[in-house]
């Protein structure tokens, strides 16, 4: 169906810390790009967000910092908000579900649901962490997980494995703030029955999403209703959130994943009297834009309560991105393995254009992506540099020195096949990046556009112009020749711009002055035409639009990120007199003799240690195994320097199959002990043995 408007909104970032590019590349650029280009298109959108301020994460950030749960929100909203604006990221509206009028929204949202009986009250005995006195959530929840028996999984997933999990699945549950181990106390709380929604959601998502929503999306939501639904408790135990608007709740507020998606309603609210139209009309458009992590909660959980509320639109599409990886590791904002937007802005001061364009060149649209400091300068200065920028360049010099700095008027008799061909590659590049902006396929539609500039560059190269005007007399001679490839190369510019809009607004706003035109031109419509600019308008001397990117600089932020790393494990703080207690994973499950005989297990010396190259955690290590020397990468490199550990005794696994790690083949395994507090000790021999003993 036709829609009169669009609703678009991005996931709302927990303001308990800033925002890193993993952000941005997941779901913030791709609905700035999406919205923008929807504004080019004239149509009545709106771009809805605000920082999520209520749940757990914020009072952990407070009891590490010394201060309130309010003071925490009011700090790292302010950085957020700045980092979009710094990015533009061009937001309606970027509120806060702290604002009374969340308050109001989520309670009366949660009110109707309640009157209506659709709420089951359950008394149940969940896990309580006596050292800090409080119910955890259960993402501050730690155990091993039933799957994969990694011994670090979270009460609501594994990210070893990926496993969705609850609280009561994991082996030797503990608490992440404190490390002891859980007891469970009764507390009673209310119930959203999302069993009862189950035959809607599969009718609604499994058979009527199956075409155009994202494999990864609708894989991930039919796996979790083919899986059965259960009921989900809507409020938790807590004196930090929306207070459950119900007589004797005292202590009690909503689910932080039953009032933040609520909060995409207040904000509409917040921006415009007029906000019903944009959630209550049939002809309204919703794209939710978030991180895989997210998917569960815009595509299943979110549209029962809008369903089960009753009045609302549902999301037409969900469009969420996989991980963005930083130089091969998953960013961790615990251990500060992350590139901060604030940051990047500081360091490269007027060049968020660059991060946008790399962002989007490298999107995880459809698998994780891995986003490295070297893949950031080719991109910037083969890409941007050496073909956009280059054209631009070469059409406005071009002008200055052969037409006089004004725009070339066209000669319709001098026109040529390839003048045409280049026509019509401006028209057709308009089509394939509205289809690809249409179906959530921006990386496409930005290879589309740069594309056409390469396409500009073989077409000036070819016209050489400046060959057809090496002496006056051959200028005279092959003046409409030259006029037509200028204005041509101009107009393919001014088309440019406007394509690029979306994806690089900097830079097309640059573009806009130096053809000394209003950003009126930006406007969709204009992309196809080769008029845009007059003729025999003078024009001023080209800036260049973007910079290269050098060794130095990459340089500087690969070891920034190591550094950031290093301080930040050599930071950790002290842990608390009940966590002092060791930490010991659980016995594996029971195996026999003839398992383990299989193992072969040897003693060798390590002759050399290296460092591999753009990985912070691997060690390239040579060992004497008595009747050879072997080569085994290992996962080491934060925990020994590689000088200390040469003539080092180690167990190896021998007969591990080989497996690349960064272009490595590694050949078998060390053994080590990891300590409680992640510290690692190799398992050596107690007295020196021959290399290549069998260890039994």
């Amino acid at each position: 169906m036709e829609h009169k408007r669009i609703l678009v909104t991005a996931a709302l970032p927990y303001a308990n810390g800033p925002v890193h590019i993993g952000h941005l590349a997941g779901c913030y650029l791709p609905a700035d790009i999406y919205t923008r280009y929807q504004r080019a298109q004239k149509r009545d959108v709106k771009l809805i967000c605000g920082t999520d301020e209520h749940g757990v994460p914020i009072t952990i950030r407070a009891q590490k910092e010394g201060t309130t749960p309010q003071a925490i929100v009011d700090k790292y909203h302010a950085i957020i908000s700045e980092s979009f604006k710094d990015m533009g990221i061009n937001f309606d509206i970027f509120s806060r579900t702290s604002n009374q009028i969340h308050h109001e929204t989520s309670q009366a949202f949660f009110k109707k649901l309640y009157d209506a009986g659709l709420f089951e009250e359950k008394e149940s005995e969940q896990f309580y962490d006596e050292v800090n006195g409080q119910f955890l959530a259960d993402r501050y929840i730690q155990g091993t997980c039933p799957i994969c028996e990694n011994p670090n999984a979270y009460g609501d997933q594994c990210e070893k494995c990926g496993s969705t999990l609850s609280p009561d699945q994991l082996i030797n549950p503990r608490s992440a703030l404190s490390s002891v181990q859980l007891v469970k106390r009764p507390t009673k709380h209310w119930y959203f029955p999302l069993n009862n929604y189950e035959g809607w959601l599969k009718e609604w998502i499994v058979e009527g999403k199956k075409d155009y929503w994202k494999p990864n999306v609708y894989g991930q939501c039919k796996s979790w209703i083919d899986s059965g639904l259960n009921p989900r408790a809507m409020t938790r135990d807590s004196n930090w959130g929306v207070p459950v608007p119900l007589p004797g709740a005292e202590g009690k507020v909503l689910y932080v994943w039953f009032d933040a998606p609520i909060g995409y309603i207040s904000a509409t609210k917040e921006l415009t009297n007029q906000w019903s139209d944009y959630w209550c009309s049939e002809d309204t458009k919703l794209v939710h834009f978030i991180g895989k992590d997210n998917i569960v909660f815009h595509c299943i959980i979110f549209p029962a309560m809008l369903k089960a509320h009753g009045g609302f639109v549902l999301p037409e599409n969900v469009p969420a991105n996989e991980f963005l990886n930083i130089e091969g590791e998953k960013v961790s904002t615990s251990r500060n393995w992350a590139v901060w937007v604030h940051e990047y802005v500081k360091d490269f001061p007027d060049q968020q254009d660059l991060l946008r364009y790399v962002l989007c060149a490298n999107a995880p649209e459809s698998k994780d992506n891995d986003f490295t400091w070297k893949d950031f300068q080719e991109r910037v200065n083969s890409e941007l540099v050496a073909v956009f920028g280059n054209l631009v360049n070469r059409a406005f010099v071009l002008m200055h020195k052969l037409c006089k700095g004004r725009v070339p008027a066209v000669h319709p008799d001098a026109i040529t096949p390839e003048d045409l061909a280049l026509i019509e590659a401006i028209k057709a590049t308009k089509v394939s990046v509205e289809n690809s902006i249409e179906s959530y396929k921006f990386r496409e539609g930005l290879s589309e556009v740069i594309d056409l500039a390469r396409k500009g560059n073989k077409y000036l190269q070819e016209c050489a112009p400046w060959s057809l005007a090496k002496t006056p007399e051959m200028a005279a001679e092959n003046q409409a020749k030259i006029d037509n490839c200028i204005n041509l190369c101009l107009q393919l510019s001014a088309n440019l711009a406007i394509y690029i809009n979306p994806f690089l607004p900097f830079t097309a706003k640059k573009m806009c002055k130096m053809m000394k035109v209003v950003d009126r031109m930006l406007e969709w419509e204009n992309g196809g035409r080769t008029d845009l600019l007059k003729t025999s308008y003078p024009l001023p001397a080209p800036e260049l639009l973007f910079r290269k990117i050098e060794d130095a600089e990459v340089e500087a932020q690969v070891e920034k990120l190591r550094k950031n790393l290093v301080n930040n494990m050599n930071q950790a703080p002290a842990p608390t007199e009940a966590a002092k207690e060791p930490e010991i994973a659980p016995v594996k499950p029971v195996i026999t003799i003839d398992d383990f005989m299989k193992i072969d297990l040897r003693v060798g010396t390590i002759i050399s240690a290296e460092k591999v190259e753009k990985a912070d955690k691997l060690l390239k290590l040579q060992l004497d195994m008595g009747f050879e020397t072997r080569t085994v990468v290992s996962g080491i490199a934060m925990h020994f320097k590689p000088e200390d550990i040469i003539g080092k005794q180690v167990t190896v696994v021998a007969n591990l199959a080989p497996r690349k790690m960064k272009g490595i083949e590694s050949n078998g395994m060390i053994l080590m002990a990891q300590n409680s507090d992640g510290s690692l000790k190799f398992v050596s021999p107690l007295e020196t043995a021959d290399n290549g003993s069998e260890v039994r």
